[in-house]
């Protein structure tokens, strides 16, 4: 008998089989000796959509929601019904007599298996396969520790909860607000409350009033101090107060009042977890969070460069150290040549700030592979990438960074004026990278630090020269892609009630693996736009934030959520218990949508009509720039500002557009049949005015 393995994307699928010595090629699936592997193009099988339900549900009416099935059904998208004929058939073939789950070895990648082998009916025992990287070494190391297939069983359950929960909440709340305000509007349990921190931020900026103040600065000839009151604060905020100082000190002998030294040691930071990689690509390349798990999963999954990318961890667990050489040498060429010199052909015994079993949960950080280093074969955004992830690699495994630091505080005329300088005893793992993780939201004023001679106590100065500076206090920082993953990752700081939020920490709002799609998805809703790397809500992003329910704006409601979706997974949570609370939520959302009084104006509406549906046609900023969209909730047509003829122009690559388009329209049973009549009308006239 034969089994059947089952990856999730065919790149993957044709690396297991190599390994696996399957050299057959056929449609769908490579066969061998002993196995047969096969793929999923993404998910294969998804929720039903609402009309699968009831045939009331292609038109969208307020008076037909909330929609709450009984049971959720599945159903084959589409688009990939092909490969999943290839699937169910292989999984029916009598020749095969068990399955090998291969898809990526997380939550949704178990979901991606487990409705294919539902809607396929398929009874073959199965098994798991867990990897966290794509190297031979790796895939034949997981063939050979093969899991049983229930042991993931609540896993999936999580899965499935995820996916119902949305279906309910996102499809109910976006078809509310549609159909309430007849704009295009959605929402969703994650999408929403990361939109009304954005919101949020905005309201804040606007409302601040900068405040001037004014900072003191002395000269004492060798080395500069600067004033502190008693309670270690700089700023003074009545100038008539600054002048007073400076004039007290102006001129005027000192006396150094204390010198303290202490020794400091600095560790490395903590190797990267999918989110703070995103961070400081962002910060460093300025990669959108999307971009760089692009980029992450090519490293991955073709260059097999590095460990499994949607992790949520910072550590590696115990079994991993003794692969720890054999990961540096295999990327011991060009710029890390040098830098792993020192550590290698030693016993490695890193500590706790890179091993801890306790804080592994499904994959452990993300860390080069033991595959062979070749430079040439990546490309720019690879190789910056890759670079940022070796260089934390190494540097976790270097000792600390220690620097004496002294601090001098000089007191004039009873005024005390403070100085730091840093003496580096050991540069450890700054050798390596230089780059520090930037620390964000920080109230705490910190000293400059100079070039300190050595000095003693007692010793009398003279104020040489004394300087006020005149400031303003600034308002809250608009969010980058990196804070927003911050305030994403750290949501319960956003919470007042303290035992809540501490039984929220480290849950969040999404996961690692979905924070990119969410900040994406509110690009392509036009919810927020980018100025910059600053992110800015819309007038649109705004209106929502006041029209959706409330509960849902919240991060302390979907953070709990990801939280009760991780302790089902992990045995602790009841399944029917959440999805009971999901659906009366849903139920409660929709009945205050209904019953709302607010309104939504489109106040980006341009004199332009859509030549689908006749309908004003929507100015708005995306990627590509100024766009014209409809605004009818049904249509979705839009157009490039000023570009004449707009997605009917004469274009060879613009023409397939509009027969995907009309496929669109008349396949779509959410939307009026009239409309796909209509584009193709339009189409018919366009063509009748070329051939005149």
């Amino acid at each position: 008998m034969k089994i059947l393995v089952l990856a999730e994307k065919p790149s993957v699928a044709r690396e297991i089989a190599r390994v696996l010595n399957c050299n057959s090629k056929n449609r769908g699936f490579i066969e061998g000796k002993n196995y047969v592997v096969t793929w999923a193009l993404g998910h294969l099988v998804t929720l039903a959509e609402p009309h699968n339900y009831d045939k009331k549900y292609k038109s969208w009416r307020l008076e037909d929601l909330p929609m709450l099935p009984e049971k959720m059904k599945l159903k084959v998208i589409k688009q990939t019904y092909s490969q999943f004929q290839v699937v169910q058939k292989l999984l029916g073939r009598q020749d095969i007599g068990e399955l090998i789950i291969a898809t990526d070895a997380g939550r949704e990648g178990e979901l991606v298996a487990r409705w294919i082998m539902a809607q396929a009916h398929s009874k073959k025992p199965f098994k798991r396969l867990w990897i966290s990287s794509q190297t031979d070494a790796a895939i034949r190391e997981g063939f050979a520790k093969l899991k049983p297939g229930k042991d993931y069983n609540r896993l999936y359950h999580a899965a499935v909860c995820r996916a119902e929960a949305d279906w309910l909440i996102g499809l109910n709340v976006t078809r509310a607000l549609t159909c309430k305000y007849n704009a295009q509007l959605s929402a969703g349990r994650v999408q929403t409350p990361t939109l009304a921190l954005i919101v949020q931020r905005e309201e804040e900026i606007n409302k601040f009033k900068p405040v001037n103040y004014w900072t003191i600065r002395a000269n004492f000839g060798d080395y500069f101090g600067d004033w502190r009151d008693k309670n270690g604060q700089s700023r003074i905020f009545e100038q008539n107060r600054a002048g007073e100082i400076a004039a007290r000190v102006q001129g005027k002998a000192g006396i150094i009042r204390d010198i303290k030294t202490v020794a400091k040691s600095e560790s490395a930071p903590l190797a990267y977890d999918l989110t703070e990689l995103q961070r400081d690509a962002n910060r460093r390349f300025a990669f959108s969070a999307k971009k760089t798990l692009s980029v992450l999963q090519g490293l991955y999954e073709y260059h097999k460069l590095v460990t499994y990318p949607r992790t949520d961890s910072r550590y590696i667990t115990s079994d991993i150290v003794p692969t720890l050489q054999a990961r540096l040498q295999s990327m011991g060429k060009g710029p890390y040549t040098d830098l792993i010199k020192p550590l290698v052909n030693k016993k490695l015994t890193p500590g706790k700030r890179l091993v801890d079993n306790s804080k592994v949960t499904d994959h452990h950080a993300i860390i080069p592979t033991e595959q062979p280093l070749v430079m040439d074969k990546l490309n720019a955004d690879e190789k910056k990438l890759y670079d940022l992830i070796a260089r934390r690699f190494i540097a976790v495994l270097y000792p600390p960074y220690r620097y004496d630091q002294t601090t001098l505080i000089t007191e004039v005329n009873s005024e005390l004026f403070y100085s730091r300088g840093n003496v580096v005893k050991e540069r450890g793992w700054r050798v390596v990278n230089t780059h520090t993780p930037e620390k964000e939201d920080t109230e705490k004023e910190v000293l400059p630090v100079q070039k300190l001679i050595a000095q003693k106590k007692g010793t009398l100065k003279e104020v040489r020269d004394c300087k006020i500076n005149r400031a303003q206090t600034r308002p809250p920082a608009r969010y980058t892609e990196a804070t927003l993953l911050t305030a994403m990752e750290s949501a319960g700081k956003f919470i007042e009630d303290e035992e809540l939020r501490e039984s929220i920490k480290g849950s969040g709002l999404g996961t690692p693996a979905t924070r990119a799609e969410i900040i994406e998805k509110l690009f392509s809703t036009f919810y927020v736009e980018r100025r910059g790397k600053e992110l800015v809500p819309t007038s649109k992003g705004k209106q929502l934030i006041s029209l959706a329910p409330e509960a849902l704006r919240s991060p302390e409601l979907t953070a709990n959520w990801e939280q009760r979706l991780t302790s089902i997974a992990e045995g602790k949570g009841d399944k029917d218990q959440f999805i009971a609370a999901i659906r009366q939520n849903a139920a409660h959302m929709v009945k205050n949508i209904i019953a709302d009084t607010k309104t939504f104006k489109a106040d980006n509406l341009t004199k332009d009509k859509c030549p689908v549906c006749g309908e004003y046609m929507l100015k708005v900023n995306s990627k590509k720039g100024k766009m014209l969209v409809c605004s009818a909730p049904a249509c979705g047509y839009k157009q490039r500002e000023n570009q004449e003829g707009g997605l009917f122009s004469k274009d060879k690559h613009v023409g397939r557009l509009n027969q995907q388009l009309i496929r669109k329209y008349s396949d779509n049973d959410d939307i009026n049949q009239s409309l796909g009549d209509k584009l193709k009308a339009a189409l018919a006239q366009k063509q009748a005015e070329k051939d005149k």
